[in-house]
């Protein structure tokens, strides 16, 4: 997961469409309430992502210690 909340996702089409827009008009983002909404939902977003990268490490740690022997001779 990436934190891309500020950025909307266009589909195929709207990028092919995008290749024509000379002036800009197809251009669009998520927007806010203002600056203090907008920044605490990117925080909050950035915080799920890290909450994910921990948990994705935390399973690989898992994983390689099933892995391991538990004592070796």
């Amino acid at each position: 997961m990436n934190s891309d909340f500020l950025f909307a996702q266009p589909s195929f089409v709207s990028g092919m469409a995008r290749s024509l827009d000379l002036f800009g008009v197809f251009d669009d983002y998520n927007v806010s309430l203002d600056g203090d909404v907008a920044d605490a939902r990117a925080l909050y977003a950035d915080f799920l992502v890290v909450g994910d990268d921990i948990r994705a490490a935390m399973k690989q740690q898992r994983e390689r210690e099933r892995q391991e022997p538990l004592f070796e001779m």
